[in-house]
């Protein structure tokens, strides 16, 4: 199934479900009232919600309209709990070689993780404020998956199953803001603004064999005003979502409609470019001696979306954003 979330004035939008060529949509709320009730839900509500879906691949709805992805919020607006890895290796070792910096002990066997903000997730096309071009802005392309409940302590096995949509991510980052937080031994606060979601998620299903092995099989096509950036592939993640959802769970329980992130695509090879402007940065730093691309300026517009390996477009829509100066105070 595929779901978006239309804004209604609530804080968790109207649930919809959207046909499988992503034309058409249908109001889903008599089901469930929003996408996360009915994750935590889901027993109850998945056979109802399957059924409708059907009727709208169908046409049988006369209730279903032509969809409109730039209208939609994150599917879902605001999670119990967002967490975020560095899943791609290779990211995380561009970042130590280009700087010198001492390995983190048992990376290749331990994931990375951080907390972030869950209560104000940022639609497909809405403009995004920052506070500063000083502060180094900087987007990010990843997958993320939505999960069921998963008890503390839980199997990579029982983690599977408790994988209930795939979403995909611009987890965005101020890079000048990242090391004083990172050396203060308490993690990412200020340098992690709320993080933006394609219109769409859907259920694992949704990608067929691109959804293998607990990883999303897919190119993740990247643009900076309308230049192109990259398009690595999210099949080099090295931790699966399985895995990941295991180790975040060691102890504590995760409610229905946490959402976890795989952090930033990155493949070892340089000619799928990057997913994020701080591993270009690095990759000039280590093959060029000098770092030449800035982080983004107000005005600058950037354009994520996944691809399937023949070149299909990916079920999760568009995310396609510009930065603007934050004017709320």
């Amino acid at each position: 199934m595929k779901f978006a979330t239309l804004p209604d004035g609530t804080l968790d939008g109207r649930l919809h479900l959207v046909s499988n060529d992503l034309r058409k949509a249908v109001d889903a709320s008599a089901i469930a009232p929003n996408l996360l009730t009915a994750v935590q839900n889901w027993q109850a509500v998945e056979a109802d919600l399957q059924a409708l879906y059907q009727q709208l691949n169908d046409g049988l709805l006369s209730n279903a309209f032509d969809f409109e992805p730039s209208v939609c919020s994150a599917p879902l607006p605001r999670s119990p709990q967002w967490l975020d890895a560095s899943a791609f290796l290779n990211h995380g070792k561009l970042m130590e070689e280009a700087f010198n910096t001492d390995p983190i002990a048992d990376f290749d066997t331990i994931p990375v993780m951080y907390q972030g903000a869950s209560d104000d997730f940022q639609g497909p096309t809405v403009d995004i404020p920052m506070p500063s071009e000083a502060d180094g802005i900087d987007f990010e392309g990843e997958f993320g998956v939505v999960m069921a409940e998963v008890p503390m302590s839980a199997s990579v096995e029982q983690a599977a199953q408790a994988i209930r949509l795939i979403v995909q991510i611009n987890d965005w980052s101020l890079r000048a803001l990242g090391p004083r937080e990172m050396n203060s031994g308490f993690g990412f606060l200020q340098a992690k603004p709320s993080s933006s979601f394609a219109p769409i998620a859907v259920t694992p299903d949704e990608l067929g064999a691109a959804w293998e092995n607990g990883r999303v099989n897919m190119h993740l096509n990247v643009t900076w005003n309308d230049e192109r950036f990259g398009e690595p592939h999210a099949s080099e993640m090295n931790f699966s979502f399985p895995e990941l959802i295991a180790h975040a769970a060691r102890s504590r329980k995760l409610t229905a409609g946490c959402i976890l992130g795989s952090g930033t695509v990155s493949n070892k090879s340089r000619a799928a470019g990057s997913a994020c402007i701080a591993e270009r940065r690095v990759i000039e730093k280590i093959d060029l001696g000098d770092i030449k691309t800035q982080f983004m300026r107000f005005g600058d517009k950037v354009r994520m979306q996944a691809v399937f390996d023949d070149g299909r477009e990916g079920p999760f829509g568009v995310i396609e954003q510009k930065v603007v100066p934050n004017t709320s105070v």
